[in-house]
């Protein structure tokens, strides 16, 4: 994979989150990221986020994947078991998606289907151990594949945890990076003090951490972030800034390439740019951080 070897090379890379569609037409998740191809290294496709019914992210990576484009699949424990998971990391790779991000997946209670029951038939640090030994040619019941796949692997890392949980953060980090975790992608950062702060407690990880770059849609998204989500620290000046602003999506994106450009200016691995729905701004926040 590409991003792979960029990212090993130590080039800042450039991630963009495409929601798949809540439907059969993925024409305009494929436009979107047609805008910006070429800008962009890879695309992460999220598996149902939110636990809200949409198209697969193995599905969603295969067609970006046939258009040129690397993708990045989510998979997760939630919704299959290890049957399914295998088969599915199986089928990616013959259709040439080099790279797999695992998590857990919310609980169904948060999506539009209350009623869907949970698989969790295998937890994350499983499911990693479960793409590892794929890679090495064997099933999670040791029989020998007909052709290995070989992936990018990545997972998250909480690094904006309460101070009196971090501990317990780093070393679920480190057992995720024993079980083959490459790189690791943190919540929304607004304040790069409170990473950094964390960058220094993993540096001895052989690992990429790829801040999440996350495009405001508001004035009262950036105050319900710094109330109500104690992994994202908002600063009091973003607020003021935003408040003062005449044209506050605008500002909006200003604050999103700005952020991009100080996360490269600090050598960090990278950024995973996410819109929530708002693809069409991709193109004027890579514009203003000069791609």
């Amino acid at each position: 994979m590409e991003l792979a070897r960029k990212l090993d090379a130590g080039t800042f890379v450039v991630l963009a989150e495409m929601e798949p569609p809540k439907g059969a037409d993925a024409s305009a998740m494929v436009g979107a990221a047609t805008k910006v191809k070429g800008a962009v290294d890879a695309f992460l496709v999220p598996e149902m986020s939110n636990a809200v019914m949409r198209m697969s992210s193995l599905s969603g990576a295969m067609l970006l994947q046939a258009k040129g484009m690397d993708a990045i699949m989510q998979v997760n424990c939630r919704d299959r078991n290890r049957l399914a998971l295998q088969a599915d990391l199986l089928g990616a790779s013959a259709c040439g998606v080099g790279g797999v991000m695992a998590v857990s997946g919310e609980e169904p209670s948060f999506g539009d289907h209350h009623e869907a029951r949970p698989v969790y038939d295998i937890q994350l640090l499983e499911l990693l151990g479960a793409i590892r030994s794929l890679q090495s040619g064997r099933d999670m019941a040791g029989v020998e594949l007909a052709g290995a796949p070989q992936f990018l692997v990545g997972a998250a890392v909480n690094s904006g945890a309460p101070s009196h949980e971090l501990d317990r953060e780093v070393v679920e980090m480190r057992k995720k990076v024993e079980a083959g975790a490459r790189f690791f992608v943190t919540p929304p950062v607004f304040d790069l003090n409170v990473l950094e702060a964390f960058r220094q407690r993993v540096r001895e990880f052989d690992v990429h951490l790829i801040p999440t770059v996350l495009l405001l849609k508001s004035l009262g998204m950036a105050r319900y972030l710094q109330r109500h989500m104690a992994s994202v620290a908002v600063p009091g000046a973003l607020i003021q800034r935003l408040q003062k602003a005449p044209d506050k999506v605008r500002e909006c994106v200003r604050v999103a390439a700005e952020t991009v450009i100080a996360l490269r200016e600090a050598r960090y691995s990278g950024v995973l740019i996410s819109t929530l729905g708002w693809e069409h701004k991709l193109p004027e926040i890579l514009g203003g951080m000069g791609v």
